[in-house]
């Protein structure tokens, strides 16, 4: 299920730092302008990025693929809360977002397993993701990795003059059941 996914020649991937941050908002605010991949309609400033990455830690982090030769940010992505709520402390939401120069090339795929792998070691248990209509290469890569579809939000956000279905899915990456 994805496990023979590696990194194409030429990118590396690494946890995001400091250096990252102007390519992965570059990233973002390109989606933010032009796409359904997020539902945030303002750009983000570098600053709203540093305490976004700031807010991330072990069992919630951020991980961004560089292109060897150019140094660019290629793709990044992340774990984060699913909800500040304690009783969703085992649950994270996935986010992957690919520059569309370096559009497929496997990148959304390493991370993505990348992502799964850490939320097993850090003992999460399950993993969500949003995912836009009409997001079809978002739609295969989650079911390629084992994500199944457990509902969708009808109209639930209103972006470029149009209301957006959202489709959840999941992945249960944890024990199947908690013994009390």
């Amino acid at each position: 299920m994805g496990s023979e996914i590696s990194l194409p020649a030429g990118y590396r991937c690494a946890a995001a730092e400091e250096g990252d941050l102007e390519g992965i908002r570059r990233i973002y605010n390109q989606a933010v302008e032009t796409s359904t991949a997020t539902f945030d309609t303002e750009p983000k400033s570098l600053e709203e990025r540093r305490a976004w990455l700031a807010a991330h830690d072990g069992s919630h982090p951020v991980f961004s693929v560089r292109h060897e030769e150019s140094g660019d940010v290629a793709a990044w992505g992340s774990l984060s809360r699913w909800s500040e709520k304690k009783a969703y402390d085992s649950t994270a939401e996935v986010s992957i977002y690919v520059d569309p120069a370096h559009q497929k090339r496997g990148l959304g795929g390493c991370l993505l397993k990348q992502l799964i792998e850490i939320a097993r070691r850090e003992g999460l248990h399950m993993l969500i993701s949003r995912i836009a209509e009409g997001n079809a290469a978002s739609l295969a890569l989650h079911r390629r990795f084992g994500f199944r579809h457990v509902g969708t939000l009808r109209e639930v956000g209103c972006k470029f003059g149009r209301y957006i279905d959202v489709d959840i899915f999941e992945l249960r990456v944890g024990e199947e059941a908690i013994q009390t």
